[in-house]
């Protein structure tokens, strides 16, 4: 499960063509996102379409910002988001530096 303020790694970018159309950016794989918000997703892009995997959980990122939903009715507003079977957490230790930040900073070690 995902929390606001979660960093997140992107490990699925391989949209629809579609996709493109309706979103102003998509996540990159392997690139780091921080979660803004979690929601119950419908499953498809299109209103005629929904319900076919309703409970999936949509993620809406702090550094992508994407217009309206046009699944919506009108009246309603709410961002299109990106399925959170696109992501895994962030891995960190302890003191919440990241495996990569460690192996920046690793100290080499000697053959003995």
């Amino acid at each position: 499960m995902f929390s606001k303020g979660q960093k997140v790694v992107c490990i699925n970018d391989d949209f629809p063509p579609e996709a493109a159309a309706l979103f102003a950016e998509l996540p990159k794989k392997d690139q780091v996102y921080t979660v803004r918000g979690m929601y119950i997703g419908r499953g498809s892009y299109y209103r005629h379409e929904s319900g076919k995997k309703d409970g999936e959980i949509g993620l809406l990122l702090e550094e992508i910002l994407n217009p309206r939903d046009p699944g919506l009715k009108t009246g309603l507003n709410g961002e299109l988001g990106f399925n959170s079977e696109r992501f895994t957490p962030l891995e960190t230790n302890v003191e919440g530096a990241t495996a990569e930040e460690e192996e920046e900073f690793a100290l080499p070690t000697s053959a003995a």
